[in-house]
């Protein structure tokens, strides 16, 4: 059990949340972890040289268009090298590289003692498309307005690349002589994976740059709501993802004589079937964990349902379900239509129908299952289903007390009485690769963003200016946590 000043939850009863049990023993077995809240003048923002620095880089690489489908990551990663190199790190400790060469990876290394295995930063510097004509500005300059920072990839995910690099160049500045080597890597295509994918292909071309004893990526953000900062998101595990092709092929022939039997209307039909119908909502362990501690935040009505969906009232899940998507798709895996193809002539029947079907599964839920579940709610023979992604699930991550203890007392420092909440991430990231690997992974960026304005991968994405500068803060005390020397 734990005080509430702990930024973690009071535990009530053990036999009801046992997940929350296992994760107030790894804390310390049996030990109550306490620190003290920082005083009201505690520092949220880093000295204008270094927030300068940040944004600078920050402006630099959302300038880039390193599109997942039409740019390059390679100018980023070069970008990267050359701030780096300015500051005084060796060629030696510098690595850019890929399996393609627009799809170049970063890797650097600050060299500590050596007394603990190292710590890896990670960062992906691809981004989801975008068009100027679907924004209300140019999505690739970075644009400052009304508090915000507006530009594709300010919160997916050049935010934490570029904090990761100008928090690497002040620590070198100051001398900072961490307990293990500190490396960064800034890689690509993690939006999309396949064969550039950077993380995979370091593992498998340059495991021994990235080997380390535990690493810091995204998928773990702050939220807050109504302009109040709610918890700081520590995310150990994800769902990862299946994309399925629905397919129709016909005849065709003239548009003057139609016939009932169109490729067309057989997918329209099979996607209205798949509008309609939600896969079992459940918990496991860590989303049990999640609810329970929101139950806490949230308080009055909604924090009963949100401590009964943990205790595993499907009542309870179904009206949670229905109040949010985020909640909603932490529940039950998810399958969503996303793009359409078909027809060949403006008037002839068409020939093929097709739509690409994206679906975020739960760890649990294997993806046999989820093709099965998928040709049942179609029931139809003509809609032909077949996967043509599956990236695989991974295990979570060890709730290891030393990054826990960490996360939580820099957020207590920054953000007194904001609790630290573990999750399931609905998205997917490359976490995945690297806990498949052995190497345990952690979401956690201290970027806070609007529960109700999440704009990753959508029009006119963006993040608070005071967030970015709060983030930079944050990741910057949190790295040296972790690697300051033992005493």
């Amino acid at each position: 059990m734990f005080p509430k000043s702990d930024g973690l939850i009071l535990m009530e009863d053990r036999s009801l949340y046992q997940p929350i049990c296992n994760f107030a023993r790894a804390l310390g077995a049996g030990v109550l972890v306490f620190f003290a809240l920082a005083s009201a003048g505690a520092q949220t923002m880093r000295p204008e040289a270094e927030k300068q620095l940040a944004h600078d880089i920050y402006k630099e690489f959302i300038e880039i268009q390193s599109g997942y489908t039409t740019g390059a990551t390679t100018p980023v990663a070069q970008a990267a090298a050359a701030r780096l190199k300015a500051a005084g790190f060796p060629d030696a400790d510098i690595f850019v590289g890929g399996a393609s060469p627009k799809k170049a990876n970063l890797v650097v290394r600050y060299h500590g003692t050596g007394a603990r295995k190292p710590l890896l930063l990670l960062a992906h510097i691809d981004v989801v498309e975008a068009k100027r004509e679907d924004w209300s500005m140019d999505p690739f300059l970075l644009t400052e307005k009304d508090g915000f920072f507006y530009g594709r990839g300010t919160g997916d995910d050049k935010a934490q690349a570029a904090v990761w690099i100008a928090n690497l160049i002040q620590y070198k500045k100051e001398g900072f002589k961490p307990d293990r080597d500190i490396i960064v890597a800034l890689t690509a295509d993690e939006e999309g994976g396949g064969p550039f994918n950077g993380v995979a292909w370091l593992l498998k071309n340059h495991r021994d740059l990235i080997d380390a004893d535990f690493a810091l990526n995204e998928g773990g953000w702050g939220e807050s709501l109504e302009g109040k900062k709610r918890s700081n998101d520590l995310q150990v595990s994800e769902k990862y993802v299946l994309n399925f092709r629905f397919e129709v092929h016909n005849k065709g022939g003239h548009s003057s004589m139609p016939v009932a039997d169109n490729a067309i209307y057989h997918l329209a039909f099979a996607l209205a079937h798949l509008s309609e119908f939600g896969f079992p909502l459940k918990t496991n362990e860590v989303t049990a964990a999640y609810f329970q501690q929101m139950s806490k935040i949230e308080g009055g009505a909604v924090g009963d349902d949100l401590a009964r969906v943990a205790a595993g009232s499907q009542e309870a899940m179904q009206k949670v379900a229905a109040a949010s998507p985020v909640w909603n798709a932490t529940l039950r895996t998810t399958c969503v239509a996303t793009q359409l193809e078909g027809g060949h002539a403006i008037n002839a029947l068409p020939q093929l129908a097709a739509a690409n079907v994206n679906c975020r599964v739960l760890p649990e839920d294997s993806a046999e299952y989820v093709l099965g579940t998928l040709k049942k709610v179609v029931g139809d023979e003509q809609v032909s289903i077949t996967s043509t992604s599956d990236f695989g699930a991974g295990p979570a991550s060890p709730m290891r007390a030393d990054v826990l203890a960490a996360v939580n007392s820099t957020t207590q420092k920054i953000w007194p009485g904001v609790l630290t909440v573990p999750i399931m991430v609905a998205g997917a990231t490359d976490g995945r690769y690297l806990r498949v690997a052995g190497i345990p992974t952690y979401g956690i960026q201290g970027f806070f963003f609007d529960r109700n304005d999440i704009r990753f991968h959508g029009r006119d994405e963006r993040m608070a200016v005071q967030s970015f500068y709060e983030g930079q803060t944050f990741l910057y005390d949190l790295v040296k946590t972790l690697s300051q020397p033992t005493k």
